[in-house]
């Protein structure tokens, strides 16, 4: 592979420019450890992977009676950026939300538990600023003018300098983007969501939202847990099988169709995978939630894939959409 191919494009609307393949940290400390961690973040910057996504929750178990392992990955991220002296060579992206210890305040978003779980994470990053502080996941229990007051604070302290969302659906963005509007705020710039061939709800509400504030996708599960890389070969190791088997049965006729694409675009499924997100207006950078280097090697080589209208068409009779509200069900 050669060094450097990557492509960058703006975060929604704003003037940063992300990596079209973002590294996602959510293995390390759990799958990945701290060696082999290290390595994939090295190699990601030898590519021009710039963008790269944590949250504080990562690198353990995600029960609220259960502390171990929690802000292990951002552990490891602030280890390899104090060490490898890369932090203003990266778009550094974390998120706050899940409980991160035993107190009622030890979670979800508001103005006390963001100050905090922000300037928790600003140490275990080992950084003065976090590039784009992202809410893990809607909280309907707090109004947004407290969010937007928390989060401008941050900003104004230069503790972090973008806002994302991440699992909001449509109307939850509209109305947070409306209040922050009120405010003369920026704002939100992206929102991170599941999507993928197989999983294409958000098309329906949330990615018309998203184009009309000009929020930038960006899409987690990309493969699906791994369904849309394939069925395993035989003598594969069979960790991925025994984990999707019951998945690749109950899309058993769609994946036969969709191998067979596949092999027609001379590609693998999972960088056809990739590449069909990647050819989404909406999306910003696709994550790539590698557990070792040779996986993110094979997301960054999606890059190179071009689908013409017809294979886009027939990705989208093989995994067909919902279509958008509320033409997808009225008249």
């Amino acid at each position: 592979m050669s060094e450097n191919t990557m492509d960058y494009q703006h975060l929604g609307r704003s003037g940063l420019l992300v990596s079209k393949i973002g590294l996602g940290c959510m293995n390390f400390g759990d799958a990945t450890g701290e060696p082999e961690a290290f390595g994939i973040m090295d190699r990601a910057v030898e590519l021009g992977v710039n963008f790269f996504d944590t949250a504080d929750v990562y690198g353990g178990p995600q029960k609220p009676d259960m502390e171990q392992g929690f802000g292990t990955s951002e552990e490891i991220v602030g280890k390899w950026l104090k060490k490898s002296g890369h932090r203003d060579d990266i778009v550094l992206a974390t998120k706050a939300y899940q409980p991160m210890g035993l107190g009622p305040n030890d979670r979800r978003l508001s103005a006390y538990h963001l100050k905090r779980a922000c300037e928790a994470s600003l140490r275990r990053l080992q950084t003065d600023h976090i590039d784009v502080y992202q809410m893990h996941h809607v909280d309907r229990s707090t109004p947004w003018e407290e969010i937007w007051q928390a989060m401008e604070q941050l900003v104004a302290e230069g503790k972090i300098t973008y806002v994302g969302s991440s699992n909001h659906a449509g109307w939850d963005v509209a109305t947070g983007q409306m209040t922050a509007t009120a405010r003369n705020t920026l704002g939100l710039v992206s929102e991170q969501s599941l999507y993928n061939l197989t999983n294409r709800a958000v098309e329906q509400e949330l990615i018309p939202a998203l184009e009309h504030f000009g929020i930038g996708l960006i899409p987690w599960s990309p493969l699906a847990m791994g369904v849309l890389a394939g069925r395993p070969e035989d003598g594969e190791k069979t960790e991925r099988r025994a984990l999707q088997s019951d998945v690749y049965d109950a899309v058993a006729d769609q994946l036969d169709a969709y191998e067979s694409l596949c092999a027609e675009l001379g590609h693998s499924p999972a960088e056809v995978a990739q590449a069909w997100l990647l050819h989404q207006p909406v999306v910003s950078t696709v994550i790539a939630g590698s557990r070792t280097t040779a996986q993110l090697e094979a997301a960054v080589d999606a890059l190179h894939v071009s689908l013409d209208d017809s294979a886009l068409d027939e990705l989208d009779r093989i995994w067909p959409g919902p279509g958008t509200a509320p033409m997808s069900y009225s008249w």
